[in-house]
C-alpha cells in the first residue's frame, strides 16, 4: 500500500538548515531534454517529442503544459571538436507557449547549423 508523507519543511539532522517544500518544488526543472539532429529524444523529463523545423531549428513539445508562457528556458550544445564552435538559444521561429518552446543552433559565423548533441531545460510552474 502506498503512503503519503506530508511536511511543510525539510531539515537536516542537526536542524541547522531547513527548506520549505514549496521552495524545493519551485526550484526544480519542469522540463529537460537531450536530443540529436534527427529530433530523437535520447532522454527527457516532461518532453513528449522534438520537432525538426529545418536546419538548426527545433521545438521541444511538452507532455504536461506549463502554467503560462512566462517561464525561463535555455539550450546548449555538446562540445564541438573543430574550428567551427556552435551556440544554441531561443528562437522566434516558433512562438514560446505553454506547450512548446523553440531553439536554434548556430555556428560561429552566425549561420544555422544542426548539431548532434542538444540539450534544453525549462523552469516555471506546471499547469
Amino acid at each position: 500500500m502506498a503512503s503519503i508523507l506530508r511536511v511543510n519543511t525539510i531539515t537536516d539532522a542537526s536542524s541547522n538548515n531547513s527548506t520549505a517544500v514549496s521552495v524545493i518544488n519551485q526550484g526544480t526543472a519542469k522540463v529537460w531534454s537531450c536530443f540529436n539532429t534527427d529530433a530523437v529524444l535520447r532522454d527527457s523529463h516532461n518532453a513528449a517529442s522534438v520537432t525538426d523545423n529545418g536546419t538548426g531549428h527545433f521545438d521541444t513539445n511538452l507532455t504536461s503544459n506549463l502554467a503560462n508562457d512566462d517561464y525561463a528556458y535555455n539550450a546548449t550544445v555538446g562540445v564541438h571538436h573543430g574550428s567551427n564552435p556552435q551556440i544554441a538559444g531561443g528562437t522566434t521561429a516558433t512562438a514560446k507557449d505553454t506547450g512548446q518552446y523553440g531553439i536554434k543552433t548556430l555556428n560561429d559565423a552566425g549561420s544555422t547549423q544542426d548539431r548532434d548533441d542538444m540539450m534544453t531545460v525549462a523552469h516555471g510552474d506546471l499547469a
